[in-house]
């Protein structure tokens, strides 16, 4: 009996883990994508070309899926593959941004997403560069550093609403260290009059607190920069600078410190020809 015992001691236990099926060929997994048609601007940091990718699973069990993402040649995508671990009948999402190069002609372009055997084909529409006021929305941004939870071109993407700057601003990556510079070049020479700074101002985290306090705005011609305008002490969240309507290469702030002497946080940067 002893013996008997110890026999059915020794048979392994098996452990419980949850069922997982990763049977690509069951037609299981349903493809989205919002909006449909997207629309692209030529320019680098113009807010459009952002995608929201799904997967639902309307399988029985749990599974693990892949989705490749593949584009036309003129598009620029910023990820090729979306894997994740799809419960029963719950959307998963991953975000996409596509862009195309300055210049890009107007037309109609895809990107194709595959997985379990299904293709979802979604449009993308290339539109002409629109007439902007704001000469710096949409264009290059380049920044002395960027916190790695924000976008460098959050600051020219035409939302200056400091409520959404945690989504849609720009703040730098060395606390406390100054100074700070945020700008954007031009292709070509601009002639610019006045500048506009948003920084941040909300109900919950007003200028006189958490805003740019110190700064500078210069302006590059060939080699050469020149300070045009200089604000201290600021505490208001939205700060003009005017000048003598001048062309220039490029544009950017010099920020010496901001009211908490932590970071420099900008919403919006806009410049205007007078």
């Amino acid at each position: 009996m002893l013996r008997r015992s110890a026999a059915l001691l020794a048979v392994p236990l098996a452990l419980v883990v949850p069922a997982v099926s990763v049977a690509s060929s069951n037609n299981q997994i349903e493809l989205s994508a919002t909006p449909q048609p997207v629309e692209v601007v030529p320019l680098p940091c113009f807010p459009s070309g952002k995608l929201s990718l799904g997967m639902t699973n309307t399988g029985r069990k749990s599974t693990v899926a892949d989705m490749r993402i593949a584009a036309d040649p003129a598009l620029t995508i910023s990820r090729h593959q979306f894997s994740s671990y799809l419960p029963v009948n719950q959307l998963v999402k991953a975000p996409l941004e596509i862009t195309v190069p300055r210049g890009t002609a107007p037309a109609t372009h895809t990107v194709t997403l595959s997985a379990d055997k299904k293709q979802l084909k979604v449009p993308v529409i290339v539109k002409p560069v629109p007439a902007r006021d704001n000469l710096l929305l949409g264009e290059q941004a380049v920044a002395s550093s960027t916190n790695g939870n924000m976008r460098l071109c959050g600051g020219v993407d035409g939302n200056a609403d400091s409520a959404q700057w945690g989504a849609s601003g720009w703040h730098d990556n060395t606390k406390g260290v100054f100074p700070d510079t945020y700008g954007v070049g031009f292709v070509q020479p601009t002639t610019v009059g006045r500048v506009v700074l948003q920084t941040l101002d909300s109900a919950k985290y007003p200028a006189a607190v958490m805003g740019i306090r110190d700064f500078d705005v210069q302006v590059r011609t060939g080699a050469q920069r020149t300070t045009v305008g200089e604000v201290r002490g600021n505490e208001t969240g939205r700060v003009t600078v005017t000048f003598t309507p001048v062309a220039v290469d490029a544009i950017q702030l010099v920020i010496h410190d901001s009211n908490d002497h932590g970071y420099s946080r900008i919403v919006e940067v806009e410049a205007w020809h007078n």
